[in-house]
């Protein structure tokens, strides 16, 4: 089921994160800052939540479309972070990384959008 791979996903993204976090605090260099926290929002928090409603609505679920807008998100949700940390490290000219993976993370969300609109009713 689709709602249990995005939380299990999640809580893997989210330790990820923290772990980031912790050696950006230890090392006291935080130019990595933006990609923690588009790490832990969008892959950590969003990810669990869609996982969440999957789970409290399981018709919304079991469709198609949530396996698609959770394949979505998931990709997105790792390509935007990681491409926001290449662009600081490495420069502009890999700036077509994030704003491929922003684009994949709103497409999902717009996925979402949809399926909660059509469950809601039922």
């Amino acid at each position: 089921m689709i709602g249990s791979l995005m939380m299990c996903v999640s809580v893997v993204v989210l330790l990820v994160g923290m772990l980031g976090g912790i050696v950006m605090g230890i090392e006291q260099d935080f130019a990595l800052a933006p990609a923690h926290t588009h790490l832990n929002l969008i892959g950590g928090v969003m990810l669990f939540l869609f996982g969440l409603y999957y789970r409290l609505v399981p018709a919304a679920g079991t469709s198609r479309l949530a396996k698609v807008q959770g394949w979505l998100h998931i990709v997105g949700a790792i390509l935007f972070p990681a491409g926001v940390a290449v662009v600081i490290l490495k420069g502009a000219s890999f700036i077509a990384a994030p704003i491929i993976g922003s684009l994949i993370v709103t497409a999902a969300m717009a996925l979402f959008m949809v399926i909660v609109f059509q469950t809601s009713r039922t």
